[in-house]
């Protein structure tokens, strides 16, 4: 009797910690979801709907505002600014923090303990502390252009993304490397053909939390660039706020539009991010 009693309480208590949980996680669920949702109405509202009846859904939905946005130039140009910066940003971001990633986990060269503690307090520093030096720095080198933006967003990804992939390079086992060696492959052989290949999931991870950040990037751009063409959505999303700062509905719309893109990557690579990261974490 008194081990069916433990037993039965033992259940009780799992159901407690179960319904817990459930309900923990509903509440962030509902947390994130809910306002993208009301973007998402707003966006399908006409300016007299949403003052009036903001949180109901659009019945039926407008798409004035939305075709209107998609009609001008200025919404493609920032589109194409911001996947250009992107895209190199991902690129460089990968490359450099695998080769570097590379290094501190597989080879053997002097001060590489304090190459790597130098590179780790990289985490200590945003690039807000920073600004003021970096946008001299650009300035005297002419960059305030969209490079202006690329070169100083894969600087700052680098801590991170190196602590990343190094916990997972750690893991490929040594015996692996020394084959290699002896088949007559090199570092930078060994690097290519075998390491890259087996380092996917990490390497999609980081190129994935690249790809969101760079996107989202707003407080680069309103320093570096002074020039309207050369735009990005963020800074594009804050600069249609304040002229059409009384057509809510027309602001959400492109909120909404900006928003696509992201939500498209993260769908497209939500295995490969969690897979990644948790590989790291776990290998590591």
């Amino acid at each position: 009797m008194a081990e069916k009693t433990t037993v039965q309480s033992w259940k009780k208590q799992n159901r407690r910690s179960l319904i817990y949980k459930y309900i923990v996680l509903i509440i962030i669920f509902l947390i994130i979801v809910i306002p993208i949702v009301m973007l998402i109405f707003g966006a399908l509202k006409t300016r007299g709907e949403l003052a009036t009846m903001p949180y109901t859904p659009p019945i039926p939905p407008h798409f004035e505002n939305i075709q209107k946005i998609l009609n001008q130039p200025d919404f493609w140009n920032m589109l194409k600014n911001s996947l250009f910066v992107m895209l190199v940003v991902t690129a460089g971001t990968v490359l450099v923090a695998a080769m570097a990633a590379f290094a501190f986990s597989r080879l053997n060269f002097r001060g590489k303990s304090l190459s790597f503690n130098l590179v780790t307090l990289g985490l200590l520093f945003p690039m807000s502390i920073a600004i003021l030096p970096e946008y001299i720095l650009l300035r005297q080198l002419n960059l305030l252009n969209l490079w202006g933006i690329i070169l100083p967003e894969i600087a700052f990804a680098l801590a991170g993304d190196i602590l990343i992939l190094r916990g997972f390079f750690m893991a490929i086992p040594v015996e692996l490397q020394d084959a290699a060696y002896i088949d007559g492959c090199s570092n930078l052989g060994f690097f290519w053909k075998i390491l890259l290949p087996l380092a996917r999931p990490s390497l999609s991870a980081v190129a994935v939390l690249a790809m969101i950040n760079s996107w989202n990037e707003l407080f680069l751009p309103i320093v570096i660039l002074n020039d309207e063409k050369l735009y990005t959505l963020p800074l594009g999303t804050m600069q249609f706020s304040t002229e059409h700062g009384t057509d809510w509905a027309m602001v959400l719309a492109f909120v909404a539009l900006s928003m696509i893109p992201t939500i498209i990557f993260y769908l497209f690579a939500e295995k490969q991010l969690i897979s990644g990261l948790t590989a790291g974490a776990v290998k590591g």
